[in-house]
């Protein structure tokens, strides 16, 4: 029952990073400042938590052709739902209202995606699972605060766009509840490790660090390597003082 609300409490937190989307609006400015330097923290920070975390839990309990095989599974699926909204989003420049709603619904199997993750992450320890919650937030606050843009863009008022980008991130307590009894019952929680560490060295190297290098200053092309820096090494220092 604990772990059930470490789940239900971490989703609901994932569900409250919709309202970050307002503070687009609020701090524009200051927010595009720093904006860049989160992705790069986040990037080390996903690649951190694949490569020691997500996949050295698989070891041992996986073969090796099974963690392969799951990772390349997760990296194919999370370019698979990319380029699905890509191809429903715009068109030469133009982003008809309709593709709004394609938006909140892939990004509502995304988090319910993520609910399970986080469900598999704590079923495995409590610590697992924070970190884990932790690494999937810090990669929904830059894309929520984008979603936001493009429902206003697309016509939603802010109101509207608020409710329904909330709605869409609330899936991931649906995912986190239905992860904690399934996953637990039929002991698959293992398999998702890998396809969550497939998933995220996706969105680390094909999103997030093609980004990071349009910047062509060379001072800010050095602080963006550091914050991809610092971001390994926060989730190897919690590697090992988690033990």
């Amino acid at each position: 029952m604990e772990i059930l609300l470490w789940i239900i409490l971490m989703t609901f937190i994932d569900g409250l990073l919709a309202f970050a989307g307002i503070f687009l609006f609020i701090f524009k400015k200051d927010i595009n400042k720093i904006l860049i330097f989160l992705v790069a923290f986040t990037t080390g920070a996903l690649l951190g938590g694949a490569f020691f975390h997500f996949l050295p839990e698989t070891i041992g309990k996986l073969s090796l052709i099974k963690i392969i095989f799951f990772t390349a599974i997760g990296f194919l699926l999370f370019f698979g739902l990319e380029k699905f909204l890509h191809w429903h989003h715009c068109h030469n420049g133009h982003c008809p209202h309709v593709f709004t709603y394609l938006i909140l619904y892939g990004d509502a199997i995304h988090n319910f995606v993520d609910g399970l993750i986080i469900a598999s992450s704590f079923i495995i320890s409590i610590p697992f699972g924070i970190i884990t919650s932790l690494l999937i937030m810090a990669h929904e606050l830059p894309q929520e605060i984008g979603d936001f843009g493009v429902l206003i863009y697309g016509g939603f008022t802010k109101t509207k766009a608020l409710f329904y980008n909330f709605f869409a991130q609330l899936t991931a307590i649906l995912g986190g509840i239905l992860g904690y009894y399934v996953l637990q019952l039929h002991n698959y929680a293992i398999i998702l490790l890998p396809f969550a560490a497939g998933g995220f060295i996706y969105i680390a190297v094909m999103d997030l660090i093609p980004e990071i290098f349009k910047e062509k200053n060379k001072i800010k092309i050095i602080t963006n390597i550091i914050a991809i820096v610092l971001g390994l090494l926060l989730l190897i220092s919690a590697k090992y003082l988690g033990g």
